[in-house]
């Protein structure tokens, strides 16, 4: 998880550690184990690595549209919430649309759709074989808890992996 670009995340899990104290005061509820539930740990992950990697597309979203001309050109791209998810997002423009999706609390999957229903990943390297089948970004949780997000077994950067999605989906929804 990119903790860097947001100071907040260093400290968001102390922050919550004395909110689940207070609760704890208020309630007589306690809860020992609720640090090691791989569970717990997977949905707040996904919940933030998706809202960082949706900051990151809305940031260079409004700065593509700027350059193309603002709200006035037909060629600016939409970003969109999937609706009754928690944080699924598309991006739009011209019948292409890209799907960043919650498959799973440790699974998050990322593919281009198209107007007749196709559904394609974005190219790794030129001229490589077509799939049906979008990219699929894993949890894996390492030593203390540490939970890094990959994609064949390598570890996912956000901004690497909006920079590289957003120019496939640029070039191949131009017209």
């Amino acid at each position: 998880m990119d903790t860097q670009s947001n100071p907040q995340n260093h400290t968001s899990w102390i922050e919550n550690l004395a909110l689940d104290e207070l609760n704890m005061d208020e309630s007589g509820i306690v809860n020992v184990n609720g640090h090691l539930d791989p569970n717990l740990l997977l949905e707040d992950s996904s919940i933030r690595f998706m809202d960082t990697i949706k900051e990151k597309f809305e940031i260079y979203i409004h700065q593509f549209n700027e350059y193309r001309g603002g709200d006035q050109t037909r060629s600016q791209i939409k970003i969109f919430k999937i609706s009754n998810t928690v944080n699924d997002f598309m991006l739009f423009r011209n019948s292409l649309r890209l799907v960043v999706a919650r498959k799973s609390i440790d699974l998050i999957s990322i593919g281009f759709l198209t107007s007749a229903g196709e559904l394609y990943p974005a190219r790794i390297q030129p001229n490589a074989p077509t799939q049906n089948s979008p990219h699929e970004i894993r949890a894996n949780i390492g030593a203390f808890n540490n939970i890094s997000w990959r994609f064949q077994g390598e570890i996912v950067e956000p901004e690497s992996l909006v920079k590289h999605y957003l120019q496939e989906f640029i070039r191949s929804s131009a017209r």
